[in-house]
């Protein structure tokens, strides 16, 4: 018997002035509930994914860049900034990475984009790589920014981790405590995570903090990222585990660039580093660090965009 639509949870519209340059924007619906999306270019197909504290804003001076080659789309992640709010599910498997996954597969198929390659920072990278794992035959190419794969830090994790990556811990304990704590003070949130993430704050205009500080105002919104934190401590590790365990590994190219002057620069050196990691989750992997924070897509969008550029142009698998 078909089941009906869950009840849709909508974040009130941000405003359009705090837009991507020559990006159009819309909502597209899915059965999975509504993706807000930037889309502009043309060429092969693109998806951009964020992080946590921000939306697919994040890509402002980047997605302009990659615009030229290919059809970018910039996407709220499900639950995140303009999208809808999935319905919470038995152990936080709602927000989990493999259903973010496929509901961003639904809309860039909304989109007529049945093959596409996927770049993700931060929050956005695990979904990214899981779209990969899952859906080989979708995901043409992946680019994953300042991130390791989710079993390994929880693996690794110690108290550098605790201290310097506060969300990983804190928005993954039981409600209502991280959602109390987000909703009373979300300017707190942000200034702390620009600030102290080893990028320089003035990298961030004051209209683009405010739309991430908005952003984090809407109760449905905040749980719903609370909840995308416990399926990362939870859900997300046995399925990367699972993966481990039958060997499943990522079948495109990978491209992994993270932050010189960050946590993943020395945390993982006797691993390897971030290359050493990657590497036992996908045969081609490329990559290196990139001079500048954690949010150096920011900091560095020339270079980030050309290194991106560079890597699709070689390792596009549609021509």
């Amino acid at each position: 018997m078909e089941q009906p639509a869950p009840p849709r949870v909508l974040f009130p519209m941000p405003d359009r002035a705090a837009s991507i340059p020559d990006f159009a924007s819309r909502t597209v619906e899915t059965d999975r509930g509504a993706i807000f999306l930037h889309h502009a270019g043309s060429g092969p197909p693109l998806l951009l994914l964020h992080g946590f504290p921000e939306t697919s804003l994040m890509w402002h001076s980047v997605a302009p860049l990659l615009a030229a080659d290919f059809t970018v789309i910039a996407a709220d992640l499900p639950g995140y900034g303009g999208s809808d709010c999935p319905v919470d599910a038995p152990g936080h498997a709602a927000m989990s990475k493999r259903e973010m996954a496929v509901t961003l597969i639904a809309a860039m198929r909304g989109l007529g984009h049945d093959r596409f390659a996927i770049i993700g920072h931060d929050r956005g990278g695990r979904v990214a790589y899981r779209a990969a794992l899952d859906h080989p035959g979708i995901i043409t190419a992946l680019a994953i920014l300042d991130v390791v794969p989710t079993l390994d830090v929880w693996d690794k994790a110690d108290a550098r981790l605790a201290l310097a990556f506060w969300p990983f811990s804190l928005l993954a304990q039981p409600q209502p405590l991280p959602e109390r704590l987000l909703s009373a003070a979300p300017e707190a949130i942000v200034d702390n995570a620009l600030a102290e993430w080893g990028t320089p704050p003035e990298t961030f205009p004051a209209w683009l903090r405010q739309a991430y500080t908005d952003a984090l105002r809407e109760p449905a919104h905040v749980h719903t990222i609370c909840e995308e934190y416990r399926a990362a401590a939870t859900i997300d590790r046995r399925n990367d585990q699972a993966d481990r365990d039958a060997g499943r590994r990522i079948a495109c190219p990978v491209l992994a660039l993270w932050s010189g002057q960050g946590a993943l620069a020395d945390w993982y050196e006797k691993d390897g580093g971030p290359l050493g990691l990657w590497r036992r989750w996908a045969d081609q992997v490329e990559g290196h660090a990139i001079d500048g924070g954690h949010f150096f897509p920011e900091e560095r969008p020339d270079v980030t965009a050309s290194l991106l550029g560079d890597f699709l142009h070689g390792r596009w698998l549609m021509r």
